[in-house]
């Protein structure tokens, strides 16, 4: 579907980051999964073709500082942000710090494929 482009898939829960790989995988879309910030960031180049996916709350390094270091890399690569503990506040932030989306948990499947998919568009 989108052929050479990849999403890079950062959620530190095994159940539901499998869940959301398969999701992704079902959809024809590429994508690579990590379990901390600290292991996607050595992945990542500028320019390549990828977007992100960061759960809010991880071990280590949390998503919205991820989502900084992303942007200092790669101002146009698209990152989406998910958190099952977000708010008004921490939605302005990770918008303001660049982010492509922003979606709270629980959220329907099509409603992740479909994020994913305008991003990669």
């Amino acid at each position: 579907m989108f052929d050479g482009f990849k999403v890079l898939f950062v959620e530190d829960d095994p159940p539901v980051r499998t869940s959301l790989v398969q999701t992704l995988e079902l959809s024809g879309i590429d994508v690579q999964a990590f379990g901390t910030a600290e292991q996607l960031l050595p992945q990542l180049s500028a320019g390549m073709p990828a977007i992100v996916i960061t759960d809010v709350r991880l071990p280590g390094m949390d998503g919205l500082t991820l989502l900084e270091r992303i942007k200092a890399l790669d101002p146009e690569m698209p990152v989406v942000v998910v958190t099952a503990h977000g708010d008004v506040s921490m939605a302005v932030r990770a918008m303001r710090a660049g982010a492509y989306d922003f979606i709270e948990k629980p959220f329907s499947p099509e409603r992740f494929v479909e994020t994913a998919t305008r991003a990669l568009e």
